[in-house]
């Protein structure tokens, strides 16, 4: 989903370090967006084609059940999900592939390996596959048309306030740091300033109130903000 003109967007999230770097950019009419994925409990804002490299063993779990738990949250059911194997091993090859992975590399794993995967594939397939709309009660976001709604009325809302309350949607009851809100929504390069969090917010509040859905942005003293379910 992308409302910014023709361009689409591939996200890649990675649960470990990469040689090469993170930095996002342009091929053909795709944004590609890299994520270091370090707390496997909170996704940052997926907004293309998602695909997902997994190392078969990670600090808190095996790469095994980071799979499954990716195939059954609803928000990564549809990624293209990638084994990074340890060594090019048929039985290890075997599980990855039971338990939901689509392919497998050999690590270590390097940016160029990455985007020759990505880059070489059918780009964007899965597009329109995935969620179409997130919602709360009677507050929805539409992800095509880039909309937010009440009771089915727009909600005007500029980019970020949209993308912002998308990603309170889909994590109902869970503060957020104004740091963790600025990484989910992928704004640290160049750095925002934390303050900017509480623009976004204000507005986004103005908005909800003014459409008559209330105020369900709660503030949590020294900690961050909080969506509070309808």
């Amino acid at each position: 989903m992308n409302g910014a003109g023709a361009m689409r967007r591939i996200d890649i999230l990675l649960a470990s370090e990469l040689s090469g770097g993170l930095a996002a950019f342009r091929h053909d009419d795709f944004d590609v967006v890299l994520h270091r994925w370090t707390n496997f409990a909170e996704l940052p804002l997926i907004e293309g084609a998602l695909w997902v490299f997994i190392d078969w063993v990670l600090p808190e779990m095996s790469g095994l059940e980071l799979c499954r738990r990716l195939r059954a949250d609803p928000l990564t059911a549809h990624a293209h999900v990638t084994m990074v194997l340890e060594e090019d091993n048929l039985e290890d090859r075997k599980r990855a592939l039971r338990m939901g992975a689509d392919d497998y590399v050999v690590g270590p794993l390097k940016r160029t390996t990455l985007l020759d995967r990505v880059l070489g594939s059918s780009l964007g397939e899965q597009e329109g596959t995935g969620i179409r709309a997130v919602a709360q009660g009677d507050l929805t976001v539409d992800l095509a048309a880039f909309q937010a709604r009440w009771q089915g009325r727009p909600i005007p809302l500029m980019p970020n306030e949209l993308r912002l309350l998308r990603y309170f949607i889909e994590h109902p009851g869970r503060v957020f740091s104004r740091t963790q809100l600025i990484s989910a929504l992928g704004k640290q390069e160049p750095p925002v300033d934390e303050r900017t969090v509480d623009v976004w917010i204000g507005r986004l509040r103005r908005a909800l109130k003014t459409a008559g859905a209330g105020n369900p942005l709660r503030t949590v003293r020294s900690l961050g903000y909080v969506f509070d379910t309808l």
